[in-house]
């Protein structure tokens, strides 16, 4: 399988880029972008959390503590004393750092159900969640969000799959296909599980209708064909085909802040004149 620098540099170069034209096309406000961007790059490891004493998981464990500790520590402030937010921050850390973290490997294994499709969606899912519920953002930022977190997961499931086949030396390693799976057939118990957790999780995301309009809108990708190359730059004058091929792409740019979106504390830009 790959190591994790790999997956840390394939999954940041993977996320940069579906930034780069999240910003391009105006999809999501501007403070929004970081943290759409970092699930993708969260997602890029996730996979490995299932590999005890790995550098993912115990990174993951980790990070996870101290956010829900935070979180319940910044939704309870004004219902608590000093001293009682004190306790449940500091269980809530404790708690999700080594009491859930004990009875994840108890019941998990590497390769297993985490390295599938039915984890991914799962993940995505959790993320929706998180980035709407706990976080307060727009439902679809919330859901752009999930998608980042997706498409990591799946890179990585991908990467390991490609490191699977040595090519060098034309041969297929025992580990090809556990990788990149539908579900854990090995343990059905297993997967039964997630599947019940993912069907139960979808219940609590928020709407995806603002999100499928905006990704599906004509405006977003006529938008995209125009910014796709520079109007005057000599490294691509030989596309210049391309434009000529395509009227639509010497249209005006869409508007700031018309896309669906493009939410968040800052106000939307005014269309141009």
């Amino acid at each position: 399988m790959a190591n994790f620098p790999t997956h840390i540099a394939v999954g940041t170069v993977v996320s940069g880029a579906l930034a780069t034209v999240t910003v391009a096309a105006d999809m999501v406000a501007p403070e929004n972008i970081v943290a759409v961007t970092l699930a993708g790059v969260l997602g890029s490891v996730l996979p490995d959390i299932d590999l005890e004493e790995s550098r993912p998981a115990r990174a993951m464990f980790s990070g996870l503590a101290v956010f829900f500790s935070f979180a319940v520590l910044f939704g309870l402030e004004r219902k608590y004393s000093i001293v009682e937010m004190l306790v449940l921050w500091l269980g809530t850390l404790v708690f999700v750092r080594y009491v859930v973290k004990e009875l994840f490997f108890r019941f998990s294994y590497h390769r297993g159900v985490w390295h599938s499709l039915l984890a991914l969606v799962f993940c995505a899912f959790v993320t929706a969640w998180v980035f709407h519920r706990l976080l307060g953002r727009d439902a679809a930022v919330a859901w752009l969000a999930a998608g980042f977190m997706g498409i990591g997961f799946l890179t990585h499931l991908i990467l390991d799959e490609i490191y699977s086949v040595d090519v060098m030396d034309t041969r297929i390693k025992a580990s090809f296909g556990t990788a990149l799976k539908l579900f854990d057939h090995r343990r059905p118990s297993h997967s039964v599980a997630v599947a019940a957790a993912t069907a139960l999780m979808f219940l609590a995301t928020p709407p995806a209708g603002s999100f499928l309009e905006s990704i599906t809108s004509r405006t977003l990708w006529v938008g995209l064909n125009q910014r796709l190359l520079p109007e005057n730059n000599k490294w691509f004058s030989g596309m210049a085909w391309l434009r000529e091929a395509h009227p639509s792409r010497k249209t005006n740019t869409i508007p700031a802040g018309t896309s669906p979106m493009a939410t968040g504390s800052l106000p939307p830009k005014p269309a141009k004149p």
